[in-house]
């Protein structure tokens, strides 16, 4: 059985993500997590990512790398990242089929766990 990937990155996303690294030179990526924040309960977090950590989960596309926290990895099964620029915000969007919610400014969003059969499909499908 094959390793499946936590998320996917769209184009626009990895682009971004390459942009970060390269303002950087001790850059290797981002690093994606969730805490507990906001007036839905939980806020997706972003860092920059300097060093690997144990137990990080990175997906790579196009020569961007983003490190999942494993602490996430089962808030952030079978997401889409990506990136857009609209009139009122620029940022990083996740697109997150284990969202249960979101606050009216969208800072925060209600999370759940992927199910124990759910990760059991998706790890058949690996």
């Amino acid at each position: 059985m094959g390793r499946f990937a936590v998320m996917t990155l769209t184009d626009a996303a990895a682009a971004r993500v390459r942009e970060i690294v390269e303002a950087r030179e001790d850059a290797l990526g981002i690093r994606v997590g969730v805490k507990k924040g906001g007036c839905a309960g939980m806020e997706y977090t972003i860092d920059l990512v300097t060093e690997a950590k144990p137990g990080d989960d990175v997906i790579e596309k196009d020569g961007a790398k983003v490190f999942v926290a494993p602490e996430a990895t089962l808030f952030l099964l079978g997401t889409q990242m990506d990136f857009e620029v609209t009139t009122l915000r620029t940022g990083f969007v996740f697109n997150n089929p284990n969202q249960t919610s979101a606050c009216g400014c969208g800072e925060s969003v209600e999370l759940k766990p992927v199910s124990e059969d759910k990760l059991r499909q998706i790890q058949g499908a690996a």
